[in-house]
């Protein structure tokens, strides 16, 4: 019972981050220190999109569900839990890395109206 319950931990966890990495900006408007931790999150996100990796928490999780007498997935975290709604097609690798570059470009923009917006409050 115990690794089930971590291995569901670990899937709220990874989706928490992947909505971290994706509207954390969001969070930085109203806290700017949190920058620090979603730049990484971003970039992090952004590279495994574009190199195929697989994220260290689908391992986790599926050790933890086959030690719980579950099924395991194949595939990744994006694959096996939000392929149809994010990917109705499948998932290319040129979907892949279109969602890493969706990513970062999403990112870079909320990052440059945070520092505009610094500027013009330091000017005052």
């Amino acid at each position: 019972m115990n690794d089930r319950l971590l291995a569901d931990a670990v899937l709220v966890l990874h989706g928490l981050f992947i909505l971290f990495v994706v509207a954390g900006g969001l969070l930085v408007w109203r806290w700017p220190r949190l920058a620090w931790l979603h730049l990484p999150a971003v970039f992090w996100g952004a590279w495994v999109a574009w190199f195929g990796w697989e994220c260290p928490l689908t391992p986790l999780e599926n050790q933890l569900r086959l030690a719980a007498g579950q099924a395991g997935y194949s595939g990744g975290f994006i694959d096996h839990y939000l392929l149809g709604v994010v990917y109705p097609e499948g998932l290319t690798r040129a979907a892949q890395i279109a969602s890493g570059t969706f990513v970062a470009v999403l990112n870079l923009g909320v990052y440059a109206l945070l520092l505009r917006r610094a500027r013009r409050l330091k000017q005052r």
